[in-house]
């Protein structure tokens, strides 16, 4: 397949398009008042990677309503948002892809980030003691379970 052609992907494909699409757009103006229209979305896209797409394909493409896509406006896509083409297509990369956008979205918030900063330097043996309390204060709140991707040391039954 070329560049410019389109790509009918199956029905799988093209949910997660919309998916991946709404998150990124959501990751980049998380503030929905501030959040501008598909068309002036469009028109920052065009600006930026000088890629034409409008923004009535944009708002298809998000929505669900777009069966086909270009690698052409992937790529535009891919571009301005500053993620491998790859995003759209394989959950692999999609995975490690939000994965690094939840850590810079939470790294954005001043408060964990002065948390972070504060835990520099600390030892092993404290950050432990701190990631267990915030895994503890996570439970009291009913919030979900976060990796223990930068982890040391061996897991033991309760991180399971």
């Amino acid at each position: 397949m070329t560049r410019g052609q389109s790509r009918r992907p199956g029905a799988a494909t093209g949910r997660r398009i919309d998916e991946r699409l709404t998150a990124l757009i959501a990751t980049v103006y998380p503030d929905e008042r501030k959040r501008p229209g598909y068309a002036k979305l469009a028109e920052e896209i065009r600006e930026t990677t000088g890629r034409p797409i409008s923004g009535t394909y944009l708002w298809e493409l998000a929505t669900g309503k777009k069966s086909n896509v270009t690698l052409d406006h992937l790529d535009a896509l891919a571009e301005f948002f500053g993620v491998p083409t790859e995003y759209f297509l394989n959950d692999g990369v999609a995975d490690r892809v939000n994965s690094q956008l939840a850590l810079a979205s939470a790294l954005g918030d001043a408060q964990v980030r002065n948390l972070a900063l504060r835990a520099q330097g600390l030892s092993p043996a404290s950050l432990d003691a701190l990631l267990a309390m915030v895994d503890d204060v996570r439970r009291m709140q009913d919030l979900p379970r976060i990796g223990d991707e930068g982890r040391e040391g061996p897991r033991t039954a309760a991180q399971d």
